[in-house]
């Protein structure tokens, strides 16, 4: 009864005349609870009474109310793949192959989709021929997909290796074959080759073609077709660097594939030497041909990467890191280094001990990044950390060279030293100027640090003189009150009078879009000894006339919680 009135109740929502998409799909998902609960219950009592008449009934309901609203909702793409999702778990294949048919008609747009359907059909249904079908069609409506056509290659060789097997089997068991035979160019991936050729020149770029070769090396019949694509790549886009980056690559998996099961310590660490030096060869060439930022960025990179790995052996470890710094200075000569690898160079050179040369590099940096505060930045770090002289001079350089827009962080690390090398009045008159060089955003994070400094330095008399003295001078944050808000109830003596004071200010700035600030002031009534209770519906009032939207409904809700004692 508990189930026919609450299907009747729902089937009622979709029969109205202005129909929702929501009715729909809590109906959908009420029925998917209850055939799972159906499921569960015959498999705990073992009791398969009625079973085609009941399961049958409910998925049929189910599919009709998918094809209502995917009828009505066409766009929907997830309501299409909701309905997908449902047939494949339920195992209801004829229904999935008319819900695909559909959804592509309505959704050719979406190679997404029609690589979904292929795999289907290829891996569930076992129908090679279905599954090309739906690639041509869909590389009919998107001739230039690289993913369509890396997927429709796929298939080619999973078909090929399908067939590889196939043909095998019978052979073992002797089997007559008759009149059908297994054709030798599909066997060794003829199709798959005609593909590959037919999307080389519609797509252009070195990503596809690696894309290709890296789906041919996972079947072991695709070596002529891997050599083909490999002298493809080498003639059409020689001077990409990911071409000699994948050349380069490539002589260390060369090397992988000779067994060495029973090679001693030693000669697997002089074997990976070797297929390094190999490697870095093929970069040192590479280079010389494509002398561009990119190809030294992937150098680097690989350099990186092979020194970043854990080995056991100190030689090769030190090795790596030589090689390393070699190839960062010899992109450094080149004037071809960019920003960020300056930074890694720096951050190598400092975890390696090499104090010198980090200045040096710093230094250099800062000659051709003059405007990037983060390159400055970085040269002062390496100066403080290694406690060198001219940090100042460094600093007023920098501040010379970089746009008063975005020089936030230069302060910060600015006061942040000065507060452990300087003297009190130094970095007070620091702190002064940051105010003033600053952009007035930028400036609230100062008013913060200043305040907390001058707290931890001068004491409460001094803070509540430079907190009045920044309240002149918009804007501000959050934060900035509730510090001096913080500070004041760390006084012996908090007085209720200075509370209220500050609470004022920061509602006056924050009291339209901050719930909190609310109800902390009103907790700070009823909680304070010298606090006032009555003050409180006051309070509570101004508050729902200066929220703004939702946040009303929110402090209302946060205010009954506060009231029965739940907050």
């Amino acid at each position: 009864r508990a189930v026919l009135r609450k299907a009747s109740a729902l089937e009622y929502k979709i029969q109205r005349r202005a129909l929702r998409k929501q009715d729909f799909i809590n109906y959908i998902q009420y029925e998917v609870n209850l055939l799972e609960l159906i499921k569960k219950r015959r498999a705990l009592t073992g009791y398969s009474f009625k079973k085609d008449e009941i399961e049958h009934s409910i998925l049929h309901r189910v599919h009709s109310l998918f094809n209502r609203a995917t009828g009505k909702w066409k766009d929907d793409v997830q309501l299409w793949l909701s309905h997908v999702a449902f047939c494949k778990q339920w195992n209801a294949k004829h229904q999935l192959s008319k819900v695909f048919s559909t959804m592509l008609a309505i959704h050719s747009n979406k190679p997404e989709l029609w690589i979904m359907a292929a795999k289907w059909e290829m891996e569930t249904r076992l129908s090679s021929e279905s599954a090309r079908h739906l690639f041509l069609r869909a590389l009919r409506f998107h001739p230039e997909c690289p993913k369509l056509y890396q997927e429709y290659f796929r298939m080619e060789l999973m078909h090929a290796e399908k067939q590889r097997k196939e043909k095998k089997e019978f052979e073992q068991a002797k089997m007559d074959l008759g009149e059908f035979n297994y054709s030798e160019e599909i066997l060794n991936g003829e199709m798959a080759r005609i593909v590959y050729r037919d999307a080389s020149q519609k797509i252009k770029g070195v990503e596809f073609q690696l894309a290709v070769l890296s789906i041919a090396k996972l079947f072991d019949f695709t070596q002529d077709l891997q050599k083909e694509i490999l002298e493809n790549l080498q003639a059409r886009y020689a001077d990409d660097p990911l071409t000699w980056d994948y050349m380069a690559r490539r002589e260390l998996e060369l090397g992988s594939q000779q067994p060495t099961e029973h090679a001693t310590k030693q000669k697997k660490v002089s074997e990976m030497a070797q297929r390094e030096e190999r490697c870095c060869a093929v970069f040192d060439e590479a280079v010389r041909a494509v002398p561009t930022e990119d190809m030294w960025k992937c150098y680097i990179t690989f350099c990186l990467e092979r020194y970043n790995r854990k080995t056991n052996s100190k030689e090769l470890k030190q090795k790596r890191l030589e090689r390393t710094l070699s190839v960062f200075s010899k992109a450094h000569e080149s004037n071809l280094l960019s920003e960020a690898l300056y930074k890694q160079w720096l951050q190598l050179l400092l975890d390696s001990s090499l104090c010198e040369k980090a200045v040096e590099v710093a230094e250099a940096a800062v000659r051709l990044f003059s405007q990037s505060v983060e390159t400055w930045q970085m040269r002062l770090r390496v100066l403080i950390q290694l406690e060198r002289d001219g940090v100042t001079q460094c600093f007023e350089e920098a501040m010379k060279h970089v746009k008063s827009k975005g020089t936030l962080p230069l302060w910060t690390l600015w006061v942040e030293w000065s507060e452990g090398t300087n003297s009190k009045e130094d970095t007070e008159a620091l702190y002064q100027r940051s105010l003033h060089a600053t952009t007035p955003a930028e400036s609230v994070t100062m008013k913060e640090m200043y305040l907390d400094w001058t707290y931890r330095n001068y004491g409460y008399k001094k803070v509540k003189r430079l907190f009045t003295s920044l309240c002149e001078s918009r804007p501000f944050s959050l934060d900035f009150f509730r510090k001096m808000i913080q500070i004041e109830k760390e006084q012996e003596s908090c007085k209720m009078l200075h509370l209220r004071e500050y609470y004022e200010r920061a509602l006056r700035e924050f009291g339209s879009t901050n719930t909190d600030l609310w109800l902390d002031y009103i907790k700070e009534e009823l909680s304070h000894p010298h606090g006032k209770p009555e003050n409180c519906g006051s309070i509570h009032w101004r508050a729902m006339k200066m929220l703004q939207g939702d946040l009303v409904e929110d402090f209302v809700s946060k205010y009954t919680l506060l009231q029965t004692g739940h907050l």
